[in-house]
């Protein structure tokens, strides 16, 4: 991991784009919410947008980038192909690509396992794309460690990220470490969602350093070392949810944050 800026990057290999840690997520925005919200995003700092295929946004995506004045470089652009479509890959990225302007995306992952297999034979049109320039990286969402496993064994190749689920009451130690042990990074997604943010623990952390709870359960991700793709349409909280960087939490305050799991006490 390196800084770029103020915001902490993950460098995903040779060749790839480094992913910024702070993401904002669009799943269930659409039209000028969408295109809004992203662009009020892209002003408070943001760079590295998480959008879908299933979404339906892919558009707005592009158009927001194209609006706001930024270099296409400078934005990290991820987008998801759904399972059903796992026959149409080539396709279903060139529209991908069509929609959001781009020759490239930054990162390209399956959504959710193909009728709940890894499926290592899209796995080899993913890194062949990849090779090909439309997708810097490549990874998975919502894979299990064996199914990750699989896909290396079959092409020599892990995934570059898996996005998965994650918050306080999630924590699962042994999980981040089988990630880490393989050179995968971990991307969480429903941070807020998966969390009780009237948790007297939460509300105790966020007191004493002057923040919101929900800025202190996506200031954990980032002490974790897990990249976090907050969403919201509403311009206070897409601004409190990227101020991360004037604070940081204490030894004890991260294991009674881990301890919300109910795996390790508070």
């Amino acid at each position: 991991m390196d800084r770029m800026s103020d915001i902490p990057v993950v460098d995903l290999g040779a060749g790839a784009a480094k992913m910024p840690m702070v993401g904002f997520g669009t799943w269930q925005l659409h039209g000028r919410q969408a295109h809004d919200a992203i662009r009020r995003a892209l002003a408070a700092g943001y760079r590295h947008i998480d959008t879908a295929t299933m979404y339906r946004n892919e558009a707005e995506v592009g158009r927001a980038v194209a609006d706001s004045g930024l270099d296409r470089g400078e934005v990290f652009i991820t987008t998801k192909l759904p399972p059903g479509s796992a026959g149409r890959a080539r396709a279903t990225l060139a529209g991908s690509l069509r929609a959001l302007g781009t020759d490239h995306v930054d990162l390209w992952l399956v959504h959710w396992p193909p009728r709940g297999g890894a499926s290592p034979r899209l796995w080899r049109e993913f890194l062949a794309l990849r090779d090909e320039g439309l997708a810097r990286a490549v990874g998975v969402s919502n894979y299990s460690i064996g199914q990750v496993d699989e896909l290396a064994a079959a092409t020599g190749e892990r995934p570059a990220v898996n996005q998965i689920p994650y918050s306080p009451s999630q924590h699962d130690p042994a999980l981040l470490a089988a990630h880490a042990e393989r050179g995968i990074a971990v991307e969480g997604y429903s941070p807020l969602k998966g969390t009780r943010l009237r948790d007297p623990v939460l509300a105790e952390i966020a007191g004493r350093h002057g923040v919101t709870p929900a800025q202190v359960v996506l200031r954990w991700h980032l002490e974790l070392g897990i990249a976090v793709i907050p969403k919201s349409a509403r311009p206070e909280r897409i601004e409190s949810n990227f101020d991360l960087f004037g604070f940081s939490l204490a030894p004890d305050e991260m294991d009674r944050l881990n301890g919300l799991s109910g795996l390790s006490p508070r």
